[in-house]
């Protein structure tokens, strides 16, 4: 029997060249459009309407059925309410991980197989291999595209029945067989925005669900340089935003500001987020890209997760990313009982909230969330 393949299509190139090269591989193709947000989609910001059509369109061209599928409350309730609750207590989520876990390849998963998929596929640039029994989650051919950060809390099961047939190809590549076959996204801008939210001016949105509490920006020092909408809505090593730009040496005390020469008036460096007094409700903020407090070489983090189902070796050399597009960085996990790793260089901005994962060459072994990060 011809195998059935369920394809998530949001209505952009990477999705539907997915599914036009399983259509030409001989497989039995469905495409699910996935609905999961409401709340606004009526907005400027949510797409999901053109996205509908444009997948629709491709469905179409390529000659395979497709389904519109609601999981907006699955998303709300495995996904957002944990994105709002961790921005609540100050640190910085990746809704796209969870998003990963809980609705492609869960709640999309389940609706597939009941639609009587064997496998299902998305437009991820990521590979999957199986070893002696095991699955494993790859590296992309394209490193500029690369997205097993996103993926590495699937599991086995996840993993045994996805496809990624992107995952040894370049985007430029993708795009020209959208162009050669006439698909109508061939050119569609690539989302960057939060996952399935849309790209939205993000302190707007934000305070539509979560409380401002003002306060107090202050360096690590004591001194006091300005005032903070509320501490969920920054995140560290954010510069943009902060309202201080551009200040030279100027002290801010009783609520006005005055420039003189001081020891300060040398550091005409750009101001940046380096942590969050929750106590206080202070702001703590720090002047240069490199300065030390944002500089970490070791973290510990929780709630890790192996794909294999086994723990990485305690010492043994790996590498990581504590946040998508950063470089690999060699580390060793010292500790698996809170996933404690010390780092061969230091690291920028390591963030609580956010995950570390891990690599051994181009395979992904897992991650865990950041919970906090530690200075020499």
């Amino acid at each position: 029997m011809t195998k059935r393949v369920v394809v998530g299509m949001s209505g952009g190139v990477d999705s539907s060249v997915t599914a036009l090269l399983l259509k030409q591989q001989g497989y039995d193709v469905i495409g699910l459009f996935m609905k999961n947000w409401e709340d606004d989609d009526d907005g400027e910001y949510c797409s999901s309407r053109q996205d509908l059509i444009d997948a629709v369109s491709v469905a179409d061209n390529i000659g395979i059925p497709i389904e519109a599928v609601n999981f907006a409350k699955e998303y709300r309730d495995r996904v957002f309410s944990a994105f709002l609750n961790e921005y609540q207590t100050g640190r910085t989520p990746n809704p796209d991980i969870l998003c990963n876990a809980e609705i492609k390849f869960k709640a999309f998963l389940d609706h597939a197989i009941a639609l009587g998929a064997d496998t299902i596929a998305t437009g991820h640039y990521a590979k999957v291999r199986e070893v002696d029994g095991l699955f494993q989650l790859l590296k992309a051919k394209d490193s500029s595209k690369d997205q097993s950060y996103f993926l590495h809390r699937l599991n086995q099961m996840q993993l045994s029945r996805a496809m990624f047939p992107l995952g040894n190809m370049l985007k430029s590549e993708v795009r020209e067989i959208a162009k050669q076959h006439g698909l109508c996204n061939f050119a569609k801008k690539d989302s960057t925005g939060i996952c399935f939210i849309g790209e939205r001016p993000f302190r707007e949105f934000l305070s539509r669900y979560l409380p401002t509490l003002p306060g107090e920006m202050r360096t690590p020092e004591g001194r006091l340089i300005g005032k903070h909408v509320g501490l969920s809505f920054y995140t560290i090593g954010q510069r943009q935003g902060l309202g201080i730009g551009g200040i030279r040496g100027q002290k801010a005390e009783g609520g006005k500001q005055k420039t003189e020469k001081t020891e300060h008036s040398e550091l005409h460096e750009p101001w940046f987020v380096a942590g969050k007094d929750m106590e206080k409700n202070r702001l703590i903020v720090v002047q240069g890209h490199d300065h030390p407090l944002l500089l970490s070489n070791r973290l510990t983090a929780l709630n890790a997760h192996w794909i294999s189902g086994t723990s990485p070796s305690i010492g043994h050399p790996y590498a990581a990313k504590t946040r998508y597009r950063q470089a690999d960085a060699a580390c060793r996990i010292t500790s698996d009982v809170h996933c404690s790793v010390i780092f061969d260089e230091p690291q920028w901005a390591v963030t609580p909230g956010q995950s570390v994962v891990f690599y051994d060459g181009d395979v992904c072994l897992g991650g865990a969330v950041i919970e906090s990060a530690l200075q020499s």
